[in-house]
């Protein structure tokens, strides 16, 4: 299974609520439980300006490459908008877009509408990185300044490497990014289960979104999940972008769900056997995850990883 990680992934944001420090604390318990090995992991490079300008306005691009993001725009944007900030989103980009290239078929092959078991190999690639839904086209905010994967889908339809995409989001927070930047792309079914009232305030409609009541419980999120992946699906996707965030977790600071560390877990295991039931193969991105214990949000993080590999050797 291919892991992409990078060290330089740790960027410094001062005193911020988003722990960067995480990556590299996944990257180690993965290493320690021996659920990877050093030459699982792959290094990204950073997506280039061409590939952002898939997704994201000229003006745009301009403003956070020259450094003229305005005071309000860096207020909305709620992270400092250094060179290294810049750097640290492009590289980001850059990693979803190398675990997407991972697994996407190949150019000019043909997957079958309902593929036998067997009849071809499923994969999953994961980015211990990613998910920064809250960006749009012309704008970034709540810690989002690209949204990678939005990039990551722009550049493998651009290359004709897929034709058909799904967005599984579970983050707690809706993906009003990525529901906007899709909005007119029939090709793109963007689907988003969050807690509703939370952030953002304005929420753009996604193809499909179910809006959870404050302290939703393991049993309750399971059942709308259940209910949903089969929707979701339903189009034969060439590939599925799981928005795979911590922060459903009970003892998360920004979220207000009550999933404990087991139902992420079967959270996780449910995604993977649908999509592996619909021979859709899976981009997994960590997205958000703010636990009071940053233990927490590691183990749920490497928890995700493991049911990805369970799903692939099952």
């Amino acid at each position: 299974m291919k892991i992409v990680y990078s060290d330089r992934y740790g960027v410094d944001l001062g005193a911020h609520v988003f722990p960067s420090t995480k990556y590299a604390g996944v990257q180690a318990e993965l290493l320690a439980r021996g659920l990877a090995a050093p030459a699982d992991f792959e290094a990204p490079s950073p997506a280039t300006w061409e590939e952002l300008a898939l997704v994201h306005t000229a003006e745009y691009l301009d403003k956070i490459r020259l450094g003229r993001l305005s005071p309000r725009e860096i207020a909305q944007l709620e992270i400092p908008a250094t060179p290294e900030v810049v750097d640290w989103f492009r590289l980001m980009a850059g990693g979803t877009l190398r675990a997407a290239r991972a697994v996407v078929p190949s150019p000019g092959g043909d997957r079958p509408e309902a593929p036998a078991a067997g009849a071809r190999q499923w994969g999953v690639a994961v980015h211990l990185g990613g998910g920064f839904h809250h960006a749009f086209a012309n704008h970034g905010e709540g810690f989002c300044m690209i949204n990678d994967v939005a990039v990551a889908i722009r550049a493998v339809k651009h290359d004709r490497l897929v034709s058909r995409v799904a967005v599984v989001d579970c983050d707690v927070h809706q993906g009003n990014g990525t529901a906007m930047i899709f909005a007119a792309d029939r090709s793109v079914f963007t689907f988003s289960m969050h807690q509703e009232h939370n952030y953002p305030g304005d929420k753009p409609k996604s193809t499909l979104d179910v809006g959870l009541d404050d302290g939703a419980s393991d049993e309750e999120y399971l059942g709308a999940l259940s209910a949903a992946l089969p929707q979701v699906l339903a189009n034969c996707p060439d590939v599925v972008f799981f928005v795979a965030g911590a922060d459903p977790f009970e003892g998360d600071q920004l979220g207000g769900l009550g999933l404990t560390r087991e139902g992420l877990r079967r959270r996780d295991r449910m995604v993977f056997e649908a999509s592996r039931a619909a021979g859709a193969p899976v981009v997994v991105t960590l997205a958000g995850g703010y636990g009071v214990r940053l233990a927490d949000t590691i183990a749920i993080h490497v928890a995700t990883v493991e049911e990805a590999r369970r799903a692939l050797l099952a």
